[in-house]
């Protein structure tokens, strides 16, 4: 399935690829952000973990190659992690490992709620259990001066520049995001701000993560400028199983900017032993 395929889960079909060859050790099965694209913008970062393990990326309900045109409550966050778990029973995967990026961060956390015994570890991506992001001001300047400039230049690289830290690979970025073609999405960001969209972690997501137990990696770019990288720091702070991986000189797009780095902290996360904080 490397270059994916269409799976059934019941109410609804999903575009799924799988990266590597399954083996004894869990597979990793990857929600990604949004949610108004597919997964195809991540496959960069999970190419070299896949040498030696066994990756299943999928599209949402509504996004990329997944099932389109669904009735705008079937677009609920809910919906998402009822997917996921019917997926993973679908291709026996048997109890996963589980890593959610950005927006796929906060519906991996529901996923750990309701789902817990079907999760070994997880991992958080360039994401945050928080809703106030706003506070951290050297972040969210750096992002308004790059949107900015963006469209200043004709807006030429926007959903680049802000989401890159090096800006010499944002056109590379760009032509990635270019090459994806119809990888995008049916949900609507005027319902979220409506408020018609329900919460992507409903209730406490630290106490969640916290009373889960589970083995927890937080990992971050240095600069994100959506999601400040201080908000990871809280996070590990609140969360006494967490270990913080911060990588220097990118962005919140992270995973593509330096994606050897990235997936070698999730490769020893993965590898390592039954552990608490490493503080």
């Amino acid at each position: 399935m490397g270059d994916g395929a269409l799976v059934d889960v019941g109410d609804v079909t999903l575009f799924v690829r799988e990266l590597g060859e399954r083996g004894d050790k869990p597979s990793l099965v990857v929600m990604h952000g949004g949610p108004d694209v597919g997964h195809g913008y991540l496959v960069p970062g999970f190419e070299p973990l896949a040498r030696d393990h066994h990756v299943v990326l999928f599209d949402f309900r509504g996004c990329g190659r997944s099932a389109r045109g669904l009735p705008d409550e079937d677009l609920q966050p809910e919906y998402v992690v009822q997917d996921t778990h019917r997926l993973i029973d679908k291709l026996g995967l048997g109890q996963v490992d589980l890593l959610g990026f950005s927006t796929g961060g906060r519906a991996a956390m529901q996923f750990v709620d309701k789902h817990p015994e079907q999760v070994r570890r997880l991992v958080l991506a360039s994401t945050t259990a928080y809703t106030d992001a706003e506070q951290y001001l050297a972040g969210w300047e750096e992002y308004q001066r790059r949107q900015r400039a963006e469209d200043a230049a004709g807006g030429k690289l926007r959903n680049s520049t802000v989401f890159v830290w090096d800006l010499d690979l944002a056109p590379a970025y760009l032509e990635l995001l270019e090459s994806l073609g119809s990888d995008t999405g049916d949900w609507s960001e005027e319902r979220a701000i409506n408020g018609d969209m329900h919460p992507w972690c409903p209730g406490d997501p630290e106490r969640i993560l916290r009373d889960s137990g589970k083995p927890i990696l937080i990992l971050h770019g240095e600069h994100d400028m959506g999601f400040p990288v201080q908000l990871a720091r809280r996070l590990h702070a609140a969360l006494p199983t967490s270990h913080l991986a911060v990588i220097p000189n990118t962005a919140h797009m992270c995973h593509f900017e330096n994606p050897t780095t990235w997936s070698n902290h999730i490769r020893e996360f993965l590898q390592s032993p039954e552990q608490t904080a490493d503080r």
